[in-house]
């Protein structure tokens, strides 16, 4: 019996700039909760205060004072508030593009040297807390690191960040201890749920940043694994290795390397791919939507495939019904701040949603998209895609290329609408910029919006057919 835990769960991955086709810096993340728990998309303003604001979370009473001023920024947060915020991924307005959280998981030495602490900072907090308060991705990784020492944290996380130079990758171990590696520029990493960062090299401060007392602490708890005490590995000494992993987190990462790094030779169930890796390919913003819509297409796990029931269940896929949106944050570069960012923004299920460009230096976004509710309603972004899916679920077979002929119509759609907005965006004032940059947000929500619901008006025309009441007479008669 595989061993159980409450699992939070996400996939993610990062691509630095010389490793994408277009000179592109990406991250990227499936948001995984519920299967029916909707998302909005917003845009905070900036906001300068008399007097330092406080932020307290509805969801574990963290408590923080925040800076008096607030940058501007993107966000996906919960249709509710009563659980907390969880905004999860946004750009702000210097260009700053983040992703929380991708869950992990401390082992229990580690535990129990430094506990998770209650009221500390989690998920739900960190984008809220940090991302408008910071001007680079380095920034974003020390005003966090430096909350996590201070307050500690109630979970183990993964959080992503870049902007238009580097991209990195943050862990957190126990209740304050932490790490973060810059993604080199001809790489790629994906994670799936389990610590992911490797050895750490503490005479390279460039490329790795670390909380202030690791060192020491590792050494007098006595966690480090390692014969020689040379290496550092974090993953060794603060992640787990057990069972759950390589049903539920490893296969993840092992499809990942098998779609763009081949040449490697892992099993599925393998406690050893590395983090970081080179493609076999300049990869494209297609590849990572590929990625995180996949469910292991072209192999025996494919839970919409041809192999056994056991092996079409046996581990769990990266896109999933309880994606709630999943998100590519990408940094063009060459391009000024408000137009280099796009948030790519697929609502619900990523398999069978839509990945929506969002400029970063718009000022509002569309209705659809700000107001969902709990339960079904129409003229919802989140519900119309989630709908669709529905839809083509119960007949995959025979809906599924209607579904596939939408989604590859609006790619093309989308690379045309961005390649059409990028050339018109020279000689504008910031003014003008913004106010651009908004409508073509608003267009582009609008394309997607409008190709699903006649894919849905489609969909329910034709699925009497496949009543169970339904009855075939002859032509005879």
């Amino acid at each position: 019996m595989i061993p159980t835990k409450n699992f939070s769960a996400c996939t993610s991955m990062i691509v630095g700039k010389n490793a994408s086709i277009d000179g592109s810096i990406m991250i990227a993340r499936n948001e995984d909760s519920k299967a029916s728990w909707p998302k909005n998309y917003v845009i905070h303003p900036h906001e300068e205060f008399d007097q330092p604001q406080e932020f307290s979370s509805n969801d574990n009473g963290f408590k923080i004072s925040l800076p008096t001023i607030r940058a501007k920024y993107s966000a996906t947060p919960e249709w509710t508030d009563k659980f907390g915020l969880f905004e999860e991924d946004g750009f702000n307005e210097y260009g700053v593009a983040m992703s929380a959280t991708e869950s992990t998981y401390t082992n229990k030495l580690a535990l129990g040297a430094d506990p998770l602490v209650e009221d500390g900072i989690g998920e739900e907090a960190m984008i809220t807390v940090v991302l408008p308060y910071v001007k680079t991705a380095r920034e974003g990784v020390q005003r966090l690191g430096q909350i996590v020492e201070y307050y500690g944290t109630s979970e183990s996380n993964g959080i992503l960040f870049a902007d238009q130079n580097e991209a990195w990758y943050m862990e957190t171990g126990g209740g304050h201890n932490w790490v973060a590696q810059r993604i080199p520029d001809d790489s790629y990493a994906v994670i799936a749920n389990q610590s992911a960062i490797q050895g750490i090299d503490f005479d390279d401060p460039k490329h790795f940043m670390w909380s202030t007392n690791i060192r020491k602490f590792v050494a007098d708890n006595h966690l480090n694994p390692d014969h020689s005490g040379n290496s550092f590995n974090f993953r060794q000494i603060f992640g787990t290795a057990d069972l759950s992993d390589t049903y539920y987190n490893t296969p993840r990462v092992w499809y990942g390397l098998r779609m763009f790094s081949p040449d490697l030779e892992f099993d599925p169930t393998s406690q050893n791919m590395p983090f970081i890796n080179q493609a076999n390919r300049k990869l494209s913003l297609f590849d990572v939507q590929d990625f995180l819509g996949s469910h292991y297409q072209g192999t025996a796990y494919d839970p919409i495939g041809e192999g056994s029931e056991h092996d079409k269940h046996h581990f769990r896929p990266i896109s999933l019904a309880k994606t709630q949106e999943a998100h590519i944050l990408q940094i063009r570069p060459n391009m000024p701040t408000p137009a280099a960012g796009i948030q790519w923004l697929a609502m619900g299920v990523a398999a069978q949603s839509s990945f929506v460009p969002f400029y970063a230096g718009a000022t509002d976004t569309p209705a659809e998209y700000q107001h969902a509710s709990g339960t079904y309603a129409p003229n919802q972004a989140y519900w119309t895609y989630k709908l669709a899916g529905v839809l083509v679920d119960p007949h995959y077979v025979s809906f599924g290329p209607k579904l596939n002929d939408t989604r590859e119509d609006l790619r093309v759609a989308f690379q045309q609408a961005v390649k059409k907005a990028d050339a018109a965006v020279g000689g504008l004032s910031n003014v003008e910029l913004a106010d651009f940059l908004t409508k073509v947000n608003f267009e582009n929500a609008k394309t997607g919006l409008t190709a699903y619901n006649k894919l849905i008006s489609d969909l329910i025309t034709h699925s009497t057919d496949f009543s169970p009441i339904n009855f075939k007479q002859d032509v005879n008669l």
